[in-house]
Formats: C-alpha cells, structure tokens, sequence
C-alpha cells in the first residue's frame, strides 16, 4: 500500500511522506471517518436494538400496543414467537412479536401479586 502511495507521489513530483508519522498520516483520514460513522450510526442504531429486543421480551397480557402496521390493540396471549391481540370486542389477530412497534400503555401489575412479593420480602 505504502508503495502505491509512494508512486503516486513521484507522478505528481512530490516526495513520500519521510519520518515516523509520515505513513500514519496518509491514513488518519481514514481512521477519523470510520469514527464518525461508528459513533453517529453504528453505535446508536446497536442501542435502539437492545431497546426493542427488551420491550419485545417484556410483553405481557393486557399491554396496549402498536404494530409496525399501524393496528392498535390489547394483548390476549403472549406465545414464545407470536401474541394475540384483540383490536375489537369480537376480533383477534395474530402477530409475530417482531410485528409489534411500542408498547403504547402497560399492563398493570396484578396487586395480589406485588402483595404477596411485599410480604415475602419481609419475612426475609
């Protein structure tokens, strides 16, 4: 590589880069660039995939959802690859979990449920 940056010197009757920087120096631009697309696309589009994965493993029945089609619905049943979602009072329609774009209004703990963790805790 150094040898075809070398020539191209010459042609243009330039000398090559000389001392110890010289070579890192043709190259910065390069680095700086993968940088900036590291930082300004690659790393944040990694975040809001962890967020989506999270939000779609934490689907529970009774959540208010969104899909990626629009459709607004109420979880009915939440399956290992798919959930039903009721959008009328006589209509349900089946989704795979990545067809699900938010979580609009979450499901409400069930009280016995967050009692009987409260009463655990402190028998402990």
């Amino acid at each position: 590589m150094n040898s075809v940056v070398f020539y191209l010197l010459q042609a243009n009757g330039e000398q090559a880069p000389s001392g110890p920087l010289g070579g890192f120096m043709t190259f910065l631009p390069f680095i700086a660039i993968i940088a900036i697309f590291y930082f300004l696309i690659i790393r944040p589009q990694n975040k809001k995939q962890k967020e989506t994965q999270k939000m779609l493993s934490t689907l529970k029945k009774g959540d208010r959802i969104v899909t990626i089609g629009g459709i607004n619905g109420t979880i009915q049943t939440v399956r290992d690859q798919t959930v039903i979602v009721k959008v009328d009072e006589d209509t349900k329609i089946e989704f795979n979990r990545s067809a699900i774009a938010s979580i609009v209004v979450a499901a409400k703990e069930d009280k016995h449920t967050i009692d009987s963790s409260e009463d655990e805790s402190e028998d402990k």
